[in-house]
């Protein structure tokens, strides 16, 4: 398996010829587009940043969008999704309330269960999402704050999720949209200050193997 980060909350995924994405920016977003085909695109929020599932169709390759709470199968993909909240970039109005639905979903790929948090607002998980989100191989978590999770509430989440590793993300979005020196703050809650960011991580379960958080920074 391969993970690259794009910025923001966008990754790409990939298992020999099937490709994930995720949180994916649209053409309305100030974000960098992505130029790559899915086969399955999943969007945490309804967000301009996070859902150009449009942007991830290539040639013939027109990905399956999961928008939401619920559980699915695509391709040997098992995907759940548990709602939550996120209050990011509500004062643009963009969500027309206080708080937004967000979700968080759990991926079953490759014999790994991965974690994407999304743009996860506060540490109130339902007990169902708890209780199922367990033996979690990857967490993407967000750490920028400004209605997402900080440095601080994001460590301490991934403590109790109690992931094999943590990939943070959603730290270099613009200003107003995230805290300055998310990044920094974030590695020293987790005493990982010296982790060197790396281009693209290459994994299998087996690496993961007794590994307890290890922090995971990519290069977007």
């Amino acid at each position: 398996m391969v993970i690259t980060y794009l910025g923001g909350e966008c990754f790409k995924i990939s298992q020999g010829e099937l490709t994930i994405a995720l949180n994916p920016p649209s053409k309305d977003s100030d974000l960098k587009s992505p130029k790559f085909g899915s086969d399955i695109v999943l969007v945490s929020y309804n967000h301009e940043d996070f859902n150009g599932v449009e942007n991830c169709v290539y040639g013939e390759r027109e990905p399956f969008a999961i928008q939401g709470p619920g559980e699915y199968e695509v391709k040997g993909v098992a995907v759940r999704g548990f709602a939550s909240e996120t209050s990011y970039d509500l004062s643009a109005g963009k969500a027309g309330g206080e708080r937004g639905l967000n979700t968080v979903y759990s991926i079953l790929f490759e014999g790994m269960n991965l974690v994407f948090l999304g743009a996860l607002g506060n540490l109130a998980l339902s007990k169902e999402a708890l209780q199922e989100l367990d033996d979690i191989d990857i967490l993407f978590v967000p750490i920028g704050g400004s209605g997402m999770l900080d440095a601080s509430e994001a460590y301490k989440l991934a403590v109790q999720l109690e992931p094999k590793a943590v990939v943070p993300m959603g730290y270099d979005l613009p200003s107003g949209r995230c805290e300055p020196g998310a990044l920094k703050a974030f590695l020293k809650e987790a005493g990982a200050e010296e982790v060197v960011p790396i281009d693209k991580l290459t994994v299998k379960k087996k690496d993961l193997e007794g590994k307890e958080g290890e922090v995971i920074v990519l290069s977007a």
